[in-house]
C-alpha cells in the first residue's frame, strides 16, 4: 500500500511541476556568441521527490520509491540540442572543459521560456589556472604523480590502490607526511590492498613526495582527450540510488526489463524500473548467527555506517527461469533470488572462501569464482551440489597457504594470524573474473598470478593458459570464443585467441587509466570497458580496432560493470568506494545510448 501511495504522490507531483519544460531548442554560446559545441548539459528534477526511509536513512525492504532521474545530453556543432519534454520543471547544469560551469535554476529558465522563444545559455571562459587544472579528471593528474621506484613499484601501487577509488583525485592529494600515508597503508590494508612489506615504506615516502611536488606543478597536468563532437548524438539517463555510504558494486540487466543493482556494503538489493524511475529495496537476509563482515570480520571500523553480513558481490540470471545467483563474498554460500516472489535462497558451500565473480551456462549451471581459496566453484541446480575446481598453485609456499585457509579463518578475526605480502602475493593468485564461452568452455582470470585460464565442464579439466597478462581482472568471451579481458594495473584491453593461441593488446584511449572490467557485445563485435580514473566509459569496435570514449556527468565516477542491452545501449553505475567522494556523494545507476555509428 505505501509502495503504491508513493506512486500516487509522484503523479500528483508531475502536475503539480508541470508548466515550461524545454521543448524548443536549447542553444549554447561562448562569450562571443558563438554556437559552442560538446558542452554537457545535465538536466534534474527542481522538486526532488520525497522518499520513504526506514532503516539507517535507507528504504525498508520491499518498499518502492521514485528515483529523481537526471538526463544529459551535448550539444552540437552550433551549441544546439533538445530534451524531451516530459511537463516537468527542470534546474540544469552546463559543462565544458575550459569553461566555467553554469547553473540554472528552473525559476529562470520559466521565465526566459515565457517569451516564446528557445533557451540560451551563454558560458564564459575560465581564466584561474588552477580551477582550470581542478576540472580535469584524475587520470592525467595520475599520469604525472612520481612516487619513484620505477615501473614496478608504480604498477604495484596501482595495482593495490586504485582499485575501490580514485587517485590523484582531490581526496589523495591532500598533502599527507609519510607517517601519515602509513597509517592509510595500514587502514588500506584491512580493505584488500596487499601492499608487499618491503614496499611499505617506499610507497609511503613516495606518495608524501610524489603528492607534494604534484600539487606545486599543478599547471603542467596535461590536457585530458577532447570530447567527440559525436557526442551530440549519445544521451544518458541516471537514476541516484543509495547515499554516500553506499556501493553499487555489481549488477544485472534482467530479462523482465528491471536491473538489480546490489548495495555491497548494505546488503541491499535494489529493483529498478529504467521506464519509471520507480525503485524497490530488498533487504539481504543473514542468518542470526553471522557475523558483521562475515568470515573476513568487521574489517570497515572506521567507516561511518556498513551493514555488510552478506556482503553483495555479483549477479547472473539462470535462462532457465530468470532467478537471480548473487554471489555473498562475505560468506562460504550462494544466494538465490525469485524476481517474482521476492525471496531469497541461501544454499551453503562446504568449501572455498569469497564467493567473487559469477556467471550461468546454457545448462543452468551457476559457475563463479573463489577469489582467496583458488578455486572455480559450480553449482549443479538438477542435482543442487557444488562442483569445486581447484587451480594449480604456483610454488609449494602458495599450496600450503591456500590448504591453511581454513583454520586460518576458524581463528577469531581479531587474532587470527595473516601470512605476509612479498611483490608477488605468493599464496593468493586470486581468481577473479570469469565467463563462459560459446563453446562451453568456462574462462577465469586470476588477478594476482598474472594468468588465465579455463574449465571444461565435461572433463572437469582444469588448463592454465602461459602467457602472462599484468593484473586480469574481469574478462569475457566473444561470439567466436575470443576473451577479452582487462590488464589492470598495465592500463590495457587484451584479447587472447584459443584458435591461433595468440595474445593481442591494445593501448587504452585515455592515459593512466586502470580498466576494472568490461562487457562484449557479441550481436555488434563491440567492446564496452569500464573506466575508473578517468571519468569515462570506452567503446572499442573490434573490426575497426577504434575507440568511442563516453565522459561521464559525474566526477570521481568509478564504474565495475557494464551490462548491455539488446538495442546496443549499456548500463553501468558509479560504484566509488567511498561513494561520498562522488562530485555528489550520490551513488547512480547509469544508462547510456550511444551515438549512431
Amino acid at each position: 500500500m505505501r509502495a503504491v501511495m508513493n506512486k500516487i504522490l509522484w503523479a500528483g507531483l508531475c502536475m503539480v511541476l508541470a508548466g515550461h519544460a524545454l521543448a524548443k531548442d536549447l542553444i549554447v554560446t561562448d562569450d562571443s556568441g558563438e554556437g559552442l559545441a560538446t558542452v554537457m548539459v545535465t538536466r534534474v528534477l527542481a522538486q526532488k521527490p520525497k522518499l520513504i526511509l526506514a532503516d539507517e536513512g535507507y528504504p525498508a525492504d520491499g518498499v518502492s520509491n521514485q528515483s529523481a532521474v537526471e538526463n544529459t545530453r551535448f550539444s552540437d556543432a552550433n551549441g544546439m540540442l533538445n530534451f524531451p519534454d516530459t511537463g516537468i520543471a527542470y534546474d540544469y547544469r552546463f559543462r565544458k572543459p575550459g569553461f566555467k560551469d553554469v547553473s540554472l535554476r528552473a525559476a529562470a529558465v520559466a521565465a526566459q521560456l515565457s517569451l516564446g522563444e528557445g533557451l540560451t545559455v551563454q558560458m564564459e571562459r575560465e581564466q584561474d589556472r588552477r580551477v582550470l587544472a581542478e576540472q580535469k579528471p584524475s587520470n592525467v593528474w595520475l599520469s604525472q604523480l612520481d612516487i619513484g621506484g620505477g615501473e614496478a613499484l608504480r604498477q604495484h601501487f596501482a595495482l593495490n590502490c586504485a582499485f575501490c577509488h580514485q587517485q590523484a583525485s582531490p581526496f589523495m592529494r591532500v598533502e599527507r607526511s609519510a607517517e601519515e600515508w602509513l597509517t592509510v597503508i595500514d587502514r588500506m590494508g584491512g580493505y584488500g590492498a596487499r601492499i608487499a612489506g618491503d614496499l611499505r615504506q617506499p610507497l609511503a615516502e613516495g606518495l608524501a613526495a610524489g603528492y607534494h611536488s604534484l600539487n606545486a606543478s599543478y599547471e603542467t597536468v596535461p590536457e585530458p582527450r577532447p570530447w567527440d563532437s559525436a557526442l551530440a548524438g549519445a544521451s544518458y539517463t541516471e537514476w541516484p540510488i543509495g547515499d554516500g555510504f553506499s556501493q553499487m558494486h555489481d549488477f544485472i540487466l534482467h530479462p523482465n526489463g528491471m536491473v538489480y543493482v546490489g548495495d555491497n556494503l548494505q546488503d541491499r538489493i535494489y529493483e529498478v524500473n529504467p521506464k519509471t524511475g520507480v525503485y524497490t529495496v530488498y533487504t539481504v537476509p543473514h542468518e542470526s548467527d553471522d557475523k558483521l563482515g562475515g568470515f573476513l570480520g568487521n574489517r570497515f571500523k572506521a567507516y561511518g555506517k556498513i551493514n555488510n553480513y552478506m556482503g553483495v558481490h555479483s549477479f547472473a540470471v539462470s535462462p532457465k527461469d530468470g532467478h537471480i545467483f548473487i554471489t555473498p563474498s562475505m560468506q562460504r554460500a550462494l544466494l538465490e533470488f525469485d524476481p517474482q516472489t521476492k525471496t531469497f535462497t541461501r544454499h551453503e558451500m562446504t568449501r572455498g572462501f569469497y564467493p567473487h565473480t559469477i556467471r550461468t551456462d546454457e545448462q543452468d549451471r551457476v559457475w563463479f569464482t573463489l577469489a582467496l581459496s583458488s578455486q572455480v566453484a559450480m553449482w549443479d541446480r538438477q542435482k543442487k551440489v557444488f562442483s569445486y575446481f581447484d587451480i594449480p598453485a604456483r610454488n609449494i609456499k602458495e599450496w600450503l597457504t591456500i590448504k591453511l585457509l581454513p583454520l586460518i579463518f576458524w581463528l577469531d578475526p581479531e587474532t587470527r594470524p595473516m601470512p605476509s605480502v612479498d611483490r608477488e602475493s605468493s599464496g593468493l593468485p586470486m581468481p577473479y573474473g570469469i565467463d563462459v564461452a560459446p563453446d562451453g568452455r568456462v574462462w577465469f582470470a586470476r588477478l594476482y598470478a598474472n594468468d588465465f585460464g579455463y574449465i571444461d565442464p565435461e572433463t572437469g579439466e582444469v588448463t592454465v593458459i602461459d602467457i602472462e597478462v599484468i593484473g586480469p581482472r574481469r574478462l569475457r568471451v566473444d561470439a567466436e570464443n575470443r576473451v577479452w579481458m582487462v590488464a589492470f594495473q598495465a592500463g590495457l584491453l587484451v584479447m587472447y585467441d584459443p584458435q591461433t593461441k595468440i595474445l593481442k593488446e591494445y593501448d587504452l584511449p585515455v592515459v593512466s587509466e586502470f580498466p576494472y572490467a568490461l562487457n562484449v557485445d557479441r550481436a555488434r563485435s563491440v567492446v564496452w570497458v569500464n573506466g575508473n580514473q578517468s571519468d569515462t566509459v570506452m567503446r572499442f569496435d573490434i573490426a575497426t580496432e577504434t575507440w568511442q570514449v563516453y565522459p561521464m556527468p559525474r566526477r570521481r565516477t568509478f564504474t565495475r560493470d557494464i551490462e548491455i542491452a539488446e538495442d546496443g545501449s549499456v548500463y553501468t553505475s558509479n560504484s566509488h568506494f567511498p561513494s561520498w567522494q562522488i562530485e555528489d556523494a550520490q551513488p547512480t545507476l547509469i544508462h547510456i545510448t550511444p551515438y549512431p555509428q
